[in-house]
């Protein structure tokens, strides 16, 4: 043994370890959207539930809706225009153009109430006060003061509403009843009033 070699080994230095550090989660970015993660069933099955609860709704809407009646609730055609000594001999009142749709016309003999709609397409005609006419700025039909028509395209005269006295003295307007001129029925008790003063 003579040749016995010898290896030598190094001398064992102390390694020192450094600690772990935790990995870092790489974040992917997301390839797919919601919507392409449902089957094609899942998402007719929710199309198909969606249709059906708003199908529910509106019918359920429609049911409560015919059990409230549509009523219109309308201001009364019944109203007070004043005493008929706030009115001169003459005049055309348009106090009550606006908010009723009517003119109260003043003559020697009384009073009488025309609707301010005219018969060609219920627009509002205008009263001229120098001319003497009603004039509606939709078509150009013209009305004389009593309301008779004599130009344009309107086929008939201004309607005259009831006008009677109320029991304080004031004039008492009544929309809802008319009276037409081509029928003959400026004659007939409402549709003047007579007054002197």
């Amino acid at each position: 043994m003579a040749n016995e070699t010898t290896v030598a080994t190094p001398p064992t230095t102390e390694v020192k370890k450094e600690p772990v550090k935790p990995a870092t989660v790489v974040e992917q970015a997301p390839t797919e959207g919601k919507w392409s993660l449902l089957s094609r069933r899942d998402f007719l099955t929710r199309a198909a539930w969606a249709g059906f609860t708003i199908n529910f709704l509106a019918a359920t809407f429609a049911c409560l809706r015919y059990m409230f009646p549509r009523v219109l609730f309308e201001p009364s055609p019944i109203f007070k225009a004043g005493f008929p000594n706030e009115y001169a001999v003459g005049e055309v009142n348009e106090r009550f153009k606006q908010s009723q749709r009517v003119w109260i016309v003043r003559d020697s003999g009384g009073f009488y109430a025309l609707l301010a709609i005219c018969t060609h397409l219920g627009c509002t005609p205008n009263w001229f006060a120098t001319e003497d006419k009603f004039k509606c700025p939709c078509h150009g039909s013209g009305f004389r003061r009593t309301g008779i028509n004599f130009e344009g395209p309107a086929p008939r005269p201004l309607e005259r509403i009831k006008i009677t006295l109320a029991e304080d003295g004031q004039l008492l307007i009544d929309k809802s009843v008319k009276f037409l001129y081509e029928r003959g029925e400026w004659t007939k008790p409402g549709a003047y009033l007579p007054y002197s003063s």
